[in-house]
């Protein structure tokens, strides 16, 4: 079944990559630890990662053992500031069509496009990442393996 809520795969990645950080404060971790953390592809985390960095959320630690840690503290970044530095200013949607055809008599859907848009943007802009280190909390990343015979 596909998803109602479609969110950018850069997006999803910026939002899981802050919440990690941020569940691991002052810690460096690099782009292939993150990336094999989140199973995602590492070219495509450090596009990411590199536009983060532009907008202050993260920063870039050079050398041997560099890698990305928080840029600012996680109680002043929400959900929705991360999800804008990636794929801009969340814009609602007023048709699924994309664009308007059912002209000024209503929608197929009523008001639920822009019931759900408000509420996904409330929602972003409220969730700080201070209130999702639990997430990632006291997980080094590693598969278990199960060696049971």
């Amino acid at each position: 079944m596909a998803n109602v809520l479609r969110i950018s795969e850069a997006a999803t990645l910026a939002l899981h990559t802050l919440a990690l950080l941020s569940s691991r404060p002052g810690e460096i971790m690099s782009t292939h630890k993150i990336a094999k953390r989140l199973e995602a592809s590492e070219a495509h985390l450090a596009k990411v990662l590199q536009r983060l960095a532009r907008m202050g959320l993260v920063r870039s630690i050079r050398g041997a053992r560099g890698g990305f840690v928080l840029g600012r503290d996680p109680e002043g970044v929400t959900l929705l500031e991360a999800y804008e530095a990636i794929d801009g200013p969340l814009r609602p949607s007023t048709c699924l069509m994309g664009h308007k055809v059912c002209r000024d008599k209503g929608c197929i859907l009523g008001g639920l496009l822009e019931e759900i848009n408000h509420d996904v943007k409330q929602h972003l802009a409220s969730q700080k990442l201070s209130e999702l280190t639990h997430i990632f909390e006291d997980d080094d990343g590693e598969v278990e393996k199960n060696n049971a015979a």
